[in-house]
Parts: C-alpha cells; structure tokens; sequence
C-alpha cells in the first residue's frame, strides 16, 4: 500500500531582479576622502517660484520666500551598508545542511557582483558609471535627498510614484518614535524627547512659525518632489482632517489645480471618543505630473450578495432555468445558494436605435421611454440567450453576478481598517500596507520606481518590494530606518509567476486556453506577472455575438421535433417558454420521455450559448491579483543603506572670511551668527546628552577659547567638583577623522583641561575606539541635523542636539578548528557625574551587523543577529521550517555570532545598533 505522507518539496528561496535598472556610482562611506573636492561639495539646485498664482494660499513668510526661486543644498550620497537578504537565508540554510551532517553546499558569493560596474571602469570615479539597481533607504533630510537624486544622479523625471505620509499637525512628540522598543509616545512628555542626531525640524515641536513652518516644509518638498516624477507619474499625500484643506491649496499651488486626480477617504479607526461627531477617516490627496498623461490601472472590489457592489443582485436561477427571488436565509448566508444570482436591470436608454415592439411570451412590448439599448438583430440575441425577461409591462435584462463579479474601486476606502488588523505594528504612525498597496497598483507596473519622503516603518518600501517595484525610501529618524531595515531584512514575500518566464508562459496558456507562446523569454520584471482576470459581460457584447444565432438553429434542429411530439402526446400547442419544467405524474411514459429529452437538450444548448458569451466577452486585469509559485518563497532583493553628507558650502569674501551658508535659508539670522556662535549658542542652553536621560553635561558657562581647535572653555559640575571642558567644534562641511580627535585632545592637554568634547555632525568609523588621549577624556558628540535649519530653529532645552555614545564592547573568539565568533555584550557610555566608563548590556542592543570579510571600501551585511523582542523573521521561519533547522533560526537571535572562516582581507567589521538608532561599528584585523 502507498504510503499517503510524501516528503514535501523543498523550498527555493529567490529575489527579484531588476535586471534592466541601473543606478549611478556613488561613493561608499569608506571612500568619502577620496572624493573629489567639487564632488564633496554640494550643489545647489534652483526650483523656479510660480508669481503669478491666483487664487493661493497665503502664510506669513511666504512673500518673502517668493521673491527668490526655491535653493536646496544637494550634497552628495554616502553608501553606509550593502544588504542582501538572501545572502543571510542562504547562510542559514547552509548552517542547516552542515548540521545534518550533508556538508554545506558552497554558495555563490552574491556580494561579488552586487555593484556590477563595467570593466576596466575605475571604482573611484563616482557619478561617472551605471551600475546593478539596488533599492535604497536614505538618512537624511528628503528635501537635500531629493535634490541630490535629481541633480547629482539623473533621477529627475524618472520617478513614477510618490507616497508622502507628512506629519499630521504641528505636534512633535505625536508623529515619531523615540525607540524601537516603544510605540507609546505622549506629547510633551520630556522622557520622550528625540535624541536622534538626524532627526529634522518637522518632527520637533521648535517650528518657529507653527503652521506656517509646515507649510512652508510642505511646499518645499512638494516641488522637489514634482521635479522627480515622469510625464505620466503620480504623488500621493496621505493627510488628517486637520490639514487636508491647506494641504491641498498648496498641492493646487505647485501640481494646478487641473492635475488633482481624486481626494480618497480611508477610514482609520471604527470609533473614536469626542464630545462631538467622531472623525473616523484620513485623506489621501491624489495628484497627477500631468492628468492627461498620469498611468492608471483600475483597481476592482468582489461583489458580495446582499454587500458592497452586490446589493441589487436579489434573484437566483436554477440548472433548470427556473428563476425565483433569493430567500432571506441565502441574503444571510450567501455560500448556501445554488444557482445563478442575477438581477433585473434596465433595457431602455435616451438614444436610438432600439424604437421597435418586441415579441416575448407571447406579448408585444414597447419601450415606455426612451429607446431599446440595441437594435432588432440584438434584442433577438438577448432573447435566445434568455437574458430578457418580462416584469409587467417592463422588459427588463437580466445581469448575472457572474457576469462582471468585480466592481471597480471608488474613493471611499471604508475596508482599510479590518484589513489593517493583520498588519503588524511596529511604529507610532504606520501607515497601513493596504492604502499604500492600493496607491501603487493604481499608479505603477513591475520595475516602476517608486519613492517615500517618510519612511516610517518601511511600509511604502516593504509593499514596493512585494509587488515588483523599485524603492526609495527616505527618513530623518535613525530609528524609522532602524525598523524599516529589519522589516525588509526579515520580510517574506510570494513568488509571483513572471509573464516573461516559461513557467509564466505556460500559465498563461492555461487561462487563455490556447496553445503557449514560443516567444524567448529574458525573466524580465518590467513585463509584469500573470494576473487572474474576470469576465466582463455585457449587453452590447451579447447583441453584438452573432455566434448565439448558429447555436440556437444547430440546436432548434433538435427541440422544435420533440416539442412537436411532445405537444401531439399531450393534446397541447405549448410555445417553448410555456412547457413545464416537471413532468406531470399522469402523463403517458411516451411523454415523460419527449418531456425530460427536450429540457436537457434546452439546458445543453443554453450552456453552449453561456459558454460562447463567456469566451466572446472581454475582460479586465486583476492587478491584486497575480499567480503565485508556491514551491518557491521570495524575500527582499538587495539594498543599501545610505546618508547624508552633512556638508554645507561655505563661501570666502574678498577678505578671506567665510561667508555663512545660513544666509541662503534665513539671511536675518544668518547676518546675526555665525556657524561657532550657533553651535556655542545652543551647546549652552541644550548641554550635551548621553544615552541615559540623567546623564547631561549641564554647562553652568561657557566662552571662546582663542586655540587652534579648541573654540570654547566650558564648565559643570561633577559631585562637587567643577570641571573644566575643551569644546572642539568640527567643520560645518566635513567629517572629523581620528587626527582631528588626536590633535585636539593633545591642544586640550596642553592647556590643562580636564577632559574634550568634540561636537561633529559626522565622525569616520575610525574614531569609535578613540576615547582617551593621555589624561584627557575624549567625549565624541553628535550634533543634531536641526542645527543645519537656523532659519525655523528656537534655542531650546528640550530637545538633544548634543548626544555621545561610546564605543561597542565586542569580544572575538577564535574557535579550535580556527574559524571565528563575534560576542556583543553592550555599548560602553562615559558617565561625566563620575568619570568612569560603564556599559549597557546586550539588552540595549537592537540588532548588530558583521561583515566577515571587510575590505575597507563597502560594508557588507553578511551576519546580521536581531536582540529586540520582535522578531522580524517570523513569517520567514514558519515557511521554510522543513529547509531551516529551529537551532539555525535560533542563531540570530543571539549576541554571539554563527562561526565563519577568517577573512581573505584579514579584517573584519562589527556595526552595532542601539534601540534608540545609533550606530557604532569596531573594525577587528584578524
């Protein structure tokens, strides 16, 4: 006997190829300072202003900002890490197989050709080559983001969606999340304040001009992002009550008025609590480059009895033709009826033909108004298909559900907030997958770019991931990207079958039921997938299908003799529509036989002609809706990791003396200080935070230092002690190096300091182990991105524009056989108040990164160990259970690594993340 329980399938694991996508060259954050100096430098990109609008929205400051065309910093790119999902499945799985004794397969090193920059092109000569598309997350503010994109690497129309999730008021603490560990944020709650170093004005509750900063954020980033889209591309900004009537005065202002697509509700809760009518919905403010060009797929809803798009359907037909109305128990529950749901529907319209009496059961019926919908030879169709039927007086057409079983999609979303209960939640403001989803499938194909200005939790990124597009998401937060990383990392997707396979080609064949196509095939994304698709019956397709006649007399061959004889058994002169559908108990054998041999040739040739309708009509694509490989399991292609440049230019008078860059956003403020004096102006007020709250350096003063690096003297409190501080001020336009570090520390010394605090917007990798110099405390200080926008900055306390964060503390243990292991066991923190270093343990640890071979130019994620509470790799363990062993998934979750060969380049590399964003990484030369 067979045995029924076979050993199921194993799963390949496969990405996405954007095979025909390339992207520019841009530089790794390893060969920053190799460079050029005219590449290091921003560019500034002019948007022209539109003076001549009437009507417009009018907000204090925006005269001012109209007498000049929009000027935005484009500085440069930095690749801080290369990611390849399935370089770290691919690991697992060889683990798996090591551990079975089978002996890991050696896999292909898909790093190897992750740039895929042409031969003998120079890897150094950046902006100059394409390379392999990778999709993208960015930190930094998306105005400079964008600007650089377009400027720097040609991305200027070639965008062809935008979903822009702003900050809903001009509340702070409600719109981010200050880490990964909490979505529970309150306003005004000062434990709560965001310590990221990038996190930008439009999150803090310090905009200057209220809703006049917001707009004004709004506007700025709404025509660099025009700038972006293709001819026939699309934004969508998804908004709340409170702002969606401002929001889309200036969408009017920059996209005209005439390129607003459609306002969409979406409802985001069923309930709320307030005094007066509850607000349930948010907004999403559609708009096109340009409508007349914009790409469209219609997006289709199942009709449901008794529901949405099937609420007039109320009457059922049986096998035998029988029609009745639908009982209450079947509108209840739907899945109990058998038969053919349908409705009455209307046969008249206000235009000709159709001006003719027609015979039907034996009357003659006129239009009471109007006109037939179709001429004599259409009614005759409708007719011999059984598709009209007399109610009264009136002619009616009878629609089946099955007919078209879809109705298109409006722009009430009332479905999203069931469908949102699946999402898992990971952030304070995530946007649920289904609007996005529905956004981008009305407005993009496989291959389209699509790009967020707010990344968020990822949600844009993880659904353009899914449905074959290309992505760029961009955020200010550390933790957003944080949680957007692992989400991506983690992720698993369905494998879609490709139109441009033979696997897709044979599916294809099969829908359509003819032979599949010989065409050579290329896996070519851009091609799109095999969707499943609906009929699309209607009327005119019915009229206008001449093969129902040839049908109907093939088949009249037929019944007409045996109603002939039917009607001579019985004594009748029945018409086709007036024979029972049963056979009456006293009716002679002879008749029953007549009788049951003509209704099952009726019924035959009435599916002959459903059949023939169904084959002739069209039908409509299901973009939702495509087929799926269940033997294979996607997870996301490869990505990077980038930043900002925190360059700013600044220029030199004809003396010699710089010229303050703040004067380009803001020339009062600028004219009034400069950079050393805001930087001084806000270290005092704000002081400098570590990672624990109640560890800040508090200055009780702080004045200029005439030194060479040294710019300031500060003072504060230690116990009883007062300190004396060196404050070291990095370059505006730079990153500071170790030797900065160095000769600061050794000034400090000099001049008899108790300890330095360096304050830079961006530190090399190498600085991380670099904590003391003699004597001499160095404490390395991130300044915040905010101190980049003195235009809407307020000097204030609240927020951390000044944090340290120390070094990792990562033991490397060498195994018997000569591999490796990394051990994470925290991140060190100088505490001031005491003078020691202590550590957080590997509970403060997000998720931290190896890359097993580093060669100092790129840094591969080829390990990567996940420490917080979720675990972003759930859906991927329950799918491949029978390929990966529990002990393998098991691994990384773990701050000690899975063992690995020594390198060929003898380093290794080790980035860790905390749960606020912050990153460190420790090279090791082994």
């Amino acid at each position: 006997m067979a045995r029924n329980g076979k050993k199921q399938a194993a799963k390949s694991v496969e990405t996405l190829k954007h095979d025909e996508a390339k992207r520019k060259n841009i530089p790794t954050a390893e060969f920053q300072s190799v460079l050029e100096k005219e590449q290091q430098d921003p560019r500034k990109v002019f948007y022209p202003r539109n003076r001549d609008l009437d009507p417009q929205l009018v907000w204090r400051g925006k005269d001012e900002q109209d007498w000049s065309d929009l000027v935005v910093q484009a500085p440069p790119l930095y690749i801080q890490e290369k990611v390849h999902p399935k370089v770290l499945i691919d690991d697992l799985l060889r683990v798996t197989k090591e551990r079975e004794h089978k002996g890991g397969e050696i896999t292909p090193d898909l790093f190897a050709d992750f740039n895929g920059i042409p031969k003998g092109a120079d890897k150094t000569e950046f902006y100059q080559h394409d390379q392999n598309w990778s999709n993208r997350m960015i930190l930094g503010d998306s105005l400079q983001v964008m600007a650089s994109l377009a400027e720097r690497e040609g991305l200027r129309g070639k965008v062809q969606c935008i979903y822009f999730d702003p900050p809903y008021g001009i509340r702070f603490n409600s719109n981010f999340q200050w880490s990964t560990t909490s979505r529970d944020v309150k306003d005004g709650s000062a434990t709560q304040i965001t310590r990221e170093p990038e996190q930008v004005k439009a999150f803090r509750d310090t905009w200057r001009d209220g809703i006049h900063s917001y707009l004004t954020y709004l506007r700025d980033r709404l025509t660099v992002a025009k700038d972006l889209l293709t001819d026939s591309g699309s934004i969508f900004v998804q908004i709340g009550d409170e702002n969606v009537h401002r929001v889309r005065s200036v969408m009017d202002e920059v996209f005209g008025d005439k390129n607003c697509v459609v306002l969409i509700s979406v409802t985001k809760t069923s309930s709320a609590s307030t005094d007066l009518l509850p607000g349930v919905n948010d907004f999403i403010l559609w708009y096109a480059k340009d409508r007349n060009l914009v790409k469209y797929r219609q997006p289709y809803l199942t009709k449901r009895v008794g529901g949405d798009g099937g609420g007039q359907y109320r009457s059922v037909e049986g096998v035998d033709g029988r029609r009745r109305a639908l009982t209450e128990e079947e509108k209840f529950r739907p899945s109990s009826i058998t038969g053919r749901v349908f409705r009455y529907d209307n046969m008249t319209s206000q235009r000709p033909p159709g001006d003719f009496p027609v015979s039907i059961f034996g009357r003659s019926i006129r239009p009471k108004r109007g006109y037939w919908k179709t001429g004599e030879p259409g009614v005759a169709r409708l007719q011999k298909a059984n598709r009209l039927a007399l109610l009264g007086d009136t002619l009616s057409y009878v629609r089946y559900l099955n007919d078209f079983p879809v109705f298109p999609l409006t722009n009430v979303w009332d479905d999203t907030v069931t469908s949102g209960f699946g999402d898992p939640k990971v952030y304070v403001v995530q946007t649920l997958s289904l609007i996005v989803e529905r956004c981008l499938l009305m407005a993009t194909d496989p291959g389209d770019l699509v790009l967020d200005p707010t990344c968020g939790s990822g949600t844009t990124a993880t659904v353009a991931e899914q449905w074959g597009r290309r992505w760029i998401t961009i955020d200010t937060s550390r933790v957003a990207l944080a949680l957007a990383r692992a989400r991506i990392m983690g992720a698993r997707y369905p494998f879609y079958l490709l139109a441009d396979t033979r696997e897709g080609q044979l599916k294809e064949g099969e829908i359509t039921r003819a032979a599949p196509s010989t065409k050579l095939v290329h896996g070519d994304l851009r091609h799109g997938f095999v969707y499943e698709r609906v009929p699309h019956v209607t009327l005119k397709s019915i009229a206008n299908n001449a093969e129902i006649d040839v049908i109907w007399e093939r088949w009249q061959t037929k019944l007409e003799p045996w109603r002939t004889r039917l009607n001579a058994a019985l004594k009748k002169q029945w018409h086709e529509w007036e024979i029972p559908h049963e056979a009456d108990k006293a009716w002679p054998e002879t008749a029953k036989k007549l009788h049951a041999e003509w209704w099952e040739a009726r019924i035959a040739r009435q599916q002959e002609i459903d059949a023939s309708i169904a084959a002739k009509a069209e039908f409509e694509y299901l973009y939702d809706k495509p087929y799926t490989d269940n033997k294979k399991v996607r997870v996301a292609g490869p990505f990077t990791v980038e930043s900002l440049s925190p360059h700013r230019i600044l220029g030199v008078d004809e003396n010699d003396e710089l010229i303050d860059g703040l004067e380009d956003h803001g020339a009062e403020y600028g004219a009034k200080k400069s950079f050393p004096e805001m930087i001084l102006e806000n270290l005092k007020i704000a002081g400098v935070q570590q990672a624990h709250k109640e560890d800040r350096i508090t200055f009780t003063s702080l004045s200029p230092w005439p030194g060479d690096l040294v710019c300031a003297e500060g003072r504060y409190m230690e116990g009883e002690t007062e300190r004396r501080a060196a404050v070291f001020i990095g370059p505006e336009f730079g990153t500071v190096l170790r030797a900065d570090l160095v000769a600061a520390a050794r000034e400090a010394g000099d001049a008899s300091f108790d300890v330095l605090i360096a304050c830079a917007f961006n530190y090399e990798a190498h600085t991380t182990e670099f904590n003391k110099l003699g004597r001499i405390p160095v404490l390395k200080a991130r300044m915040n991105a905010d101190l980049h926008m003195a235009d809407d900055l307020k000097t204030t306390s609240k927020g951390n524009l000044f944090v340290i964060f120390g070094e990792p503390d990562i033991d490397l243990i060498q195994e018997k056989d000569g591999r490796l292991r990394v051990k994470v066991k925290g991140v060190d923190v100088f505490k001031p108040q005491t003078g020691e270093v202590i550590s957080d343990n590997a509970d403060g640890i997000a998720c931290w990164f190896i890359d097993t071979d580093y060669n100092e130019e790129s840094f591969f994620v080829r390990h990567a160990y996940f420490l917080g509470a979720n675990d972003p790799y759930g859906a991927l363990k329950t799918t491949l259970k029978a390929e990966i062993d529990p002990e393998a998934w098991a691994t990384l979750n773990s701050d000690t690594s899975r063992s690995f060969d020594k390198p060929k380049s003898g380093r290794i590399a080790v980035k860790v993340i905390n749960h606020l964003g912050d990153e460190v990484m420790k090279v090791f030369r082994v």
